[in-house]
């Protein structure tokens, strides 16, 4: 089933803090044609059910299996169970679990909030390239190092907001878990390249949203509007949430 022409601007349907990464992504997941995806750390479907609404075929793999199970229910409820596919694995081991050929397969796979909790986040985006097919798109969102610091900075911790400037654990004692990653954009975009995927232009993600969710009053569209002015363009993407960035595989 191709993507229907009322599901065809993912941007349109999502909060504006995710507005920037689907407006990268509709001129292929609007395309017309419907699409394999690969979706790695998707967790519960947000979205791979989206994706498959629009048409398109959306492999899950998580390492978790209690978020697999809301995969499962969420993609049954919204009537396209038979186009999205959950498989327990790590994505740094993609091989084991998702085998392709030397051609890989999918046309598009994403790699979301994912780099930051990964054991090994070159592994992971070499694992991803090899699973896409040549000329497919790898979408690549992580969280930025800047944003955090400002954020805890605002937030009145100073004392965290320089731990995160000099990449260290902003609270040590409280974590229960290892400390998340966050990438400056240079980073990013020297992962990716390692990995053998070629990057465009990077964007900011949530540059002004989650500060104007708050404020009593925003408009929602206008919220939508300024965030997508605001995520190509220094310096307001410089310091936004999240990075995000396409990138193909020659």
């Amino acid at each position: 089933m191709p993507p229907s022409a009322s599901a065809s601007s993912a941007a349109d349907q999502l909060p504006a803090r995710a507005a920037a990464v689907w407006a990268a992504l509709d001129p292929l997941v609007g395309a017309g044609h419907p699409l394999r995806v690969l979706d790695v750390g998707g967790g519960s479907g947000n979205s791979a059910v989206r994706l498959a609404r629009m048409g398109h075929d959306v492999t899950v793999v998580d390492p978790s299996a209690d978020a697999l199970a809301t995969l499962n229910r969420r993609a049954e409820t919204a009537g396209v169970g038979s186009r999205v596919h959950g498989v327990q694995g790590d994505g740094d081991r993609l091989h084991e679990v998702v085998p392709t050929g030397p051609d890989g397969g999918y046309d598009l796979a994403l790699c979301h909030s994912v780099l930051e909790v990964v054991d090994d986040p070159a592994t992971t985006l070499r694992e991803l390239a090899r699973a896409l097919r040549p000329g497919g798109t790898a979408s690549v969102a992580s969280a930025n190092r800047a944003g955090a610091v400002l954020a805890r900075a605002v937030a009145g911790h100073p004392v965290e907001a320089l731990a995160l400037l000099e990449d260290r654990d902003p609270a040590p004692r409280r974590a229960r878990r290892p400390a998340r990653r966050r990438f400056a954009p240079d980073d990013l975009l020297a992962l990716v390249e390692a990995a053998g995927l070629q990057p465009g232009s990077w964007r900011g993600v949530s540059v002004v949203a989650d500060l104007l969710d708050v404020a009593s009053g925003a408009d929602p569209e206008a919220v939508r509007r300024l965030e997508l002015a605001l995520a190509g363009s220094s310096p307001y993407r410089d310091v936004a949430a999240g990075l995000h960035l396409l990138a193909t595989r020659p």
